[in-house]
């Protein structure tokens, strides 16, 4: 159990390496393997620290093979890891205590974990069964997550009979049934439509304003980590490159800003204007008659912004931000060209 002040999650020194065979191709270097294996040490997740406080929605973010899932897997308890210490809610995930199972689950894009051949409201019931929810929680709880998730007949069909937004809105439902404090959730949008991802992340902002549940999250999808994260724990080659705040993290990776002006129409071109006003051409993305588009450092964006509004006919000005996935793109690119993280392995076999 943890108190109010101490972290839902803490992670310290955590570490994951696998041993890997390998051999040459061929049946002598087969033949040879039966007698003298060789392996090599794969680094899935290179000593990370981290917590995570009760409440908290993270966004866990990182390219594939960055060693995400095989983090979630140490903290939901499916993996033993090398070395490191880690509590959820105080306990140990890999001892898998029941008191700890009952209070927390894993959800992961596109793997049931529903049965295939039977109605969804029967694998509720089994469900119910094995978390020992009260019968009277549990019709409480289905209510909810019916109302929620706007499932209505699809519990009385099988799985295989729905589509793949219909199967994730269930398996959601089933894993949530009896009411988990930490949710561990491994790319929940993975191959749906734009829409049934806008719903998923407004049912998981929703679940977690009614329950407080404390959530990390890894997704592929940036919207899906800018409508529900203020803060981003950022992996790549197993190693920790950024834990904080979602805007700190482009203030930190991005120099530059995007300037789009919308223009009065003009007779004459102002393309020699526009460098003039600039003065680096390697800012300037597009100029036409009515709109110019710039991508500017950040610290020249009000200079260069004054200027073009002293000296043009400005109708519509924004200053944005790059993208989320810009950013992220760019951390991993810098983080390449450094070399910093070369001697870790982009490997992750789970």
């Amino acid at each position: 159990m943890t108190s109010h002040d101490e972290p839902v999650i803490a992670v310290r020194g955590l570490r994951k390496t696998y041993q890997v065979p390998e051999r040459e191709g061929g049946l002598r270097a087969a033949t040879g393997s039966l007698f003298r294996r060789r392996t090599r040490e794969v680094i899935a997740v290179a000593g990370i620290d981290l917590t995570v406080a009760s409440g908290e929605i993270v966004g866990f973010l990182g390219p594939n093979g960055a060693g995400k899932t095989t983090t979630l897997k140490v903290l939901s308890g499916l993996l033993h890891p090398t070395s490191g210490e880690v509590r959820v809610m105080g306990y140990v995930p890999w001892e898998r205590p029941s008191a700890f199972l009952r209070r927390m689950t894993l959800i992961m894009g596109q793997r049931n974990q529903l049965s295939w051949d039977i109605p969804v409201i029967d694998s509720f019931e089994l469900n119910r069964a094995i978390f020992q929810v009260p019968r009277d929680e549990y019709r409480t709880r289905l209510s909810e997550l019916v109302e929620l998730l706007d499932l209505g007949d699809l519990i009385r069909k099988p799985i295989r009979n729905l589509s793949l937004g219909e199967r994730m809105k269930c398996e959601f439902a089933g894993s949530l049934l009896h009411r988990p404090e930490v949710l561990f959730l491994d790319e929940p949008t993975i191959g749906l439509d734009v829409t049934m991802q806008r719903r998923i992340r407004g049912f998981i902002e929703r679940y977690n304003e009614r329950t407080g549940a404390t959530t990390l999250l890894t997704s592929h999808y940036m919207a899906d980590v800018e409508a529900l994260c203020r803060r981003v724990i950022v992996i790549h080659h197993g190693r920790l490159l950024y834990d904080g705040d979602l805007s700190g993290l482009v203030s930190r990776f991005s120099p530059y800003k995007t300037i789009v002006l919308d223009l009065e129409p003009a007779e004459d071109s102002i393309e020699g204007l526009v460098h003039e006003l600039v003065g680096n051409e390697r800012w300037i993305v597009s100029v036409g008659q009515e709109r110019v588009t710039l991508r500017v450092p950040r610290s020249e964006t009000t200079g260069v912004t004054t200027r073009l509004l002293t000296a043009l006919s400005v109708i519509d000005l924004v200053v944005e931000e790059p993208a989320i996935d810009e950013v992220i793109d760019l951390v991993f690119a810098t983080t390449a060209e450094s070399g910093e993280l070369a001697e870790a392995s982009t490997d992750d076999p789970s």
